[in-house]
């Protein structure tokens, strides 16, 4: 797909995507839990426009999970961690699967998990990695168990979501640093406001004890909607950036449980530098953030970084290498294309303002997406400073955001 940057942009409104974490809870909770009213309105929700990829595969999965004993979740994570808790406390024996590169994605913490907890689930293919298949047990055990905060938050979430099935309560003792909390909390939220069901658990944070309130919070809504997603806002941050254009965001709440609303605040700091450096009011230190709590906005920010020439170290990346991609890898490798010499490690990302030696820069630069929506989404607001860029696998949007191009168009970006 080609993206060319318009003479002139359009003011405009966009309506954002609902939010697929609070979408996928929701899906299995009423799934679990009989809150067939909340189903409906997820329904009714997305008749009309196209729903994301991850909410119809969950979505899917939970309307036959009394049918079908084999299931294909495509390149759905949250379906695959969700999936699998699921099937673990529901009568039947099951398989589920994904794309390659979900079945490169490890899932031992879960299921070390799960069969700890009374489950019993076989590696079907190579062991800690999907496919799985699966005996349900409407009479797990429950118990205490400990497990690793530096993994997928959803994980946790799965494990929290599937406790009041469990005949005794879940204690979760967390080793290290508990990353994506927000997520979690977002569970238990939605467990006891939403569906007023006891979570029936507790975290045990390091030495000290926590139940991670949902008292923190503001009260989620009772579905009447879902809430427009906070990751795929990001992107529009980036456009106003890049652009100097404010688009509406219509819905956003940014009192959401959605931990990735803190974008409002990290683009707000990104603009705030830009300031710094343009008045030179200031000493222009590096832009640092610790993205621990909302990973999924590292695209959006990295790349708007290095566009604008802002020098950065962002930390709290560990769990970027085993998303759709390794993230970290892959923003190396598309920004290297344009001259940005990016340095990471496990852990952090970090650009000085060195440029690759090269001073020829094809034009124009075709980003490949790795089959990563955020990749597709992150890299095409790059067309507004260099003109024109290529979008290699568009289609790949579809995973969150199935109107992004249709959306792009809107705002006046020139889309082939």
């Amino acid at each position: 797909m080609i993206i060319k940057s318009p003479s002139r942009f359009t003011p405009c409104t966009i309506e954002l995507p609902p939010s697929k974490s609070v979408a996928n809870r929701a899906i299995v909770l009423s799934c679990l839990y009989g809150n067939t009213a909340t189903s409906e309105i997820i329904r009714r929700q997305f008749i009309g426009q196209p729903a994301c990829d991850d909410i119809h595969v969950m979505q899917n999965l939970t309307d036959r999970l009394t049918l079908d004993t084999d299931f294909f979740v495509e390149a759905s994570g949250t379906a695959m961690r969700f999936g699998t808790a699921l099937m673990a406390v529901t009568e039947g024996t099951r398989t589920i699967t994904g794309t390659e590169r979900l079945c490169q994605r490890p899932i031992s913490p879960l299921v070390d998990a799960l069969r700890t907890l009374g489950a019993e689930i076989e590696y079907l293919g190579e062991e800690g990695y999907p496919p799985l298949r699966i005996k349900g047990n409407p009479r797990m055990q429950g118990g205490e168990l400990t497990i690793r905060g530096d993994i997928s938050s959803q994980f946790i979430s799965a494990l929290l979501m599937i406790a009041p099935k469990f005949i005794h309560p879940l204690i979760l003792n967390i080793e290290g640093d508990l990353v994506s909390q927000p997520y979690i909390s977002m569970t238990l939220q939605m467990m006891a406001r939403s569906f007023a069901v006891n979570p029936n658990s507790s975290i045990r944070l390091a030495s000290s004890f926590s139940t991670l309130p949902i008292s923190s919070v503001s009260p989620l809504p009772t579905f009447s909607s879902i809430e427009p997603d906070w990751s795929a806002a990001a992107f529009w941050y980036e456009m106003n950036v890049l652009s100097g254009v404010e688009f509406d965001l219509s819905g956003l709440d940014f009192d959401s449980v959605q931990g990735d609303c803190v974008c409002h605040e990290i683009f707000g700091l990104l603009l705030n530098e830009i300031r710094i450096r343009e008045d030179k009011s200031e000493e222009a230190l590096p832009f640092e953030y610790d993205f621990t709590l909302c990973p999924d906005l590292v695209q959006a920010v990295v790349v708007t970084c290095s566009m604008k020439h802002i020098p950065f170290r962002f930390t709290g990346l560990r769990t970027l290498r085993i998303k759709e991609t390794d993230r970290i890898s892959a923003l190396q490798t598309e920004l290297l294309k344009m001259g940005f010499v990016i340095t990471a490690t496990s852990d952090t990302m970090t650009w000085d303002g060195t440029m690759h030696e090269s001073s020829t820069i094809p034009a124009p630069i075709s980003i490949a997406t790795y089959n990563d929506h955020r990749m597709a989404m992150a890299f095409a607001p790059c067309a507004i400073l260099l003109g024109e860029i290529n979008i290699e696998n568009p289609e790949v949007v579809t995973k969150s955001y199935p109107t992004f191009w249709d959306d792009m168009k809107k705002a006046g970006m020139i889309i082939k």
